[in-house]
């Protein structure tokens, strides 16, 4: 129309950043963030982190550089959320499970001038910046967060999060994004050492994304919400921000239990939490000296795989309600949820842990999900049967990924996000995961790629031929399971090559299984990979597997 505009003339680009400023007007005075003995109150919270912004500006950190972090679930990781993108940076949360190779190719990868590492992680980050000298890589300023500032190791940092934090300014500017599409985050998802992929959050997508989960969550005002999600994955499900929002209190845990999530829950009358069904299975399990009585109903949000019924038949016993989400790092967490209907309450057990187990439909944040041919693009049909991509579009997808315009071209052909994820739709609309086409595994909420254990197998002298694929687990969901053919006149046995494995690679992406025979091939040469899998699920007696071993 002539004359219109797209935007009045007061327009102010979206940013999670408004969802700090508003709770300290608004809940002020209310308890923003517990760990243990230390707690802050909201306005608290907004003063804390215009001082870290302020220390990053003045530590020479410019409007888009990246900030990596490598911390559990503290306050100081959650002021980083906050802090990092109000100095007009972006954040980079670091998986904590990650040794100093990997972490060492990512700041590679994002050239960062400042970091910040947790006291305890602080000889993964050491063993990062001795490689990262050797390739005569640019080394970041280190800022330690301890848990006092009279820590020994803090000698071994540049500086310390808390002295930063006392000698700068709270009178900070705030570096609002100049455009709603500027990044606010890097997270690093499924690539090799050779290939890391750096998914880019804008400021719009996260803002979106922020109030979708709260809304799938069921989260009224001033939810108590338990930090059993690693803040680093997906930036919490962005529930960091969200929960700026809703005023809400984060309780921070750095180690999570049975006995640590029943604690917390029972002390500080938790409303919600989430986790993967690893977490799930945690909870069902506890010793009953473990367990507590629960203060209320509990929502919990649960995805990375299905959980398994009797898993969920035992969470609604004692209390907790659970809703299932789907998504991967590029959709922001959560792109799905499996939105309960009151009618299916009246089926039987069963029935409703095989509805539950489906990933749904798009959450309000998104604007469709569906599942396609990916040669034609065309919708499969609704039969439950008919298989194809699971794929996304709309504002709470990824930017792309970082320094990888190839990579981001492939994932977004024909102007959707394809998962890799292959599933069906079923007649009321609600799809379902059937498999992984990328043969991706997931343990215990993380992603496991093949082709890097298998490269590492291979890199064994003994071994001629090897393949992973995902075994069953009750607890972690899937685990690495390696078949393998050894070379004529080598040997080696299971533990050898169990070791051989977590001597090179982080100890969740390590084999558990391993299994000595030929591997099934077409007459082209191609392995056949559903063979094994068939393998697995048949074999659960005559496998080999360390007792006891941890990820």
């Amino acid at each position: 129309m002539e004359g219109s505009v797209r935007c009045p003339a007061n327009y102010v680009p979206l940013s999670p950043i408004s969802f700090l400023e508003r709770a300290a007007l608004v809940y002020g005075d209310r308890t923003s963030v517990v760990h243990g003995s230390v707690a802050y109150t909201w306005r608290e919270t907004r003063g804390r982190c215009l001082r870290l912004a302020s220390a990053l500006a003045r530590l020479g950190v410019s409007r888009g550089d990246v900030v990596p972090v490598l911390a559990p679930n503290i306050p100081a990781m959650y002021e980083l959320h906050f802090g990092v993108p109000m100095a007009g940076a972006i954040l980079c949360t670091l998986n904590t499970r990650h040794d100093s190779a990997m972490v060492s190719v990512l700041l590679k990868h994002c050239e960062p001038e400042v970091m910040f590492v947790d006291h305890q992680l602080l000889d993964v980050v050491q063993g990062a910046f001795k490689l990262l000298s050797a390739e005569k890589g640019k080394l970041p300023l280190l800022v330690m967060i301890s848990e006092s500032t009279g820590c020994s190791s803090a000698a071994s940092a540049n500086m310390e999060y808390e002295s930063l934090l006392m000698t700068a300014s709270p009178q900070f500017e705030i570096k609002w994004p100049a455009d709603e599409c500027d990044p606010i985050s890097l997270n690093y998802t499924s690539g090799t050492t050779s290939r890391p992929k750096g998914v880019v959050y804008s400021h719009r997508g996260a803002y979106l994304n922020s109030i979708a989960t709260i809304l799938l969550n069921d989260m009224t005002a001033m939810p108590v919400y338990l930090w059993t999600v690693p803040m680093f994955h997906c930036n919490g499900w962005c529930l960091t921000w969200g929960m700026a929002a809703q005023g809400g209190t984060n309780i921070c845990v750095r180690n999570i239990s049975a006995k640590a999530i029943f604690d917390n829950i029972a002390q500080h009358r938790v409303t919600h939490m989430g986790g993967a069904p690893t977490v799930l299975n945690m909870i069902v399990n506890a010793s009953i000296a473990d367990q507590k009585r629960l203060p209320g109903r509990i929502n919990v949000m649960t995805g990375a795989a299905p959980p398994p019924p009797k898993v969920l038949f035992k969470m609604e016993e004692l209390g907790f309600h659970v809703t299932h989400s789907y998504g991967l790092t590029e959709t922001y967490g959560p792109g799905t949820v499996c939105t309960w209907k009151p009618e299916w309450n009246s089926l039987p057990a069963e029935e409703r842990a095989r509805l539950k187990s489906r990933q749904g439909l798009q959450h309000l944040g998104l604007d469709e999900v569906d599942v396609k041919d990916p040669v034609t693009m065309k919708s499969v049909p609704a039969d439950a049967k008919t298989i194809g991509e699971v794929m996304f579009r709309g504002n709470t997808i990824m930017c792309g990924y970082y320094k990888d315009m190839s990579a981001t071209k492939e994932a977004m052909a024909g102007g959707w996000f394809r998962s890799g994820d292959l599933g069906v739709r079923h007649a009321d609309g609600y799809i379902q995961l059937k498999d992984r086409s990328k043969d991706i595994i997931i343990s215990g909420g993380e992603n496991i790629s093949t082709i890097e254990v298998e490269s590492v197998l291979f890199s064994h002298t003994a071994v001629l031929e090897a393949a992973v694929v995902g075994r069953p687990d009750e607890h972690w969901g899937e685990t690495p399971c390696a078949f393998v053919k050894l070379k004529e006149g080598s040997s080696a046995n299971a533990e050898d090559i169990i070791k051989f494995c977590r001597a090179r690679l982080p100890h969740y992406m390590a084999p558990r299984t391993v299994v000595f025979e030929d591997l099934p091939k077409t007459s082209t040469g191609k392995l056949q990979k559903f063979v094994l899998r068939q393998k697995v699920k048949a074999m659960e007696k005559s496998l080999f597997k360390i007792s006891g071993s941890k990820l």
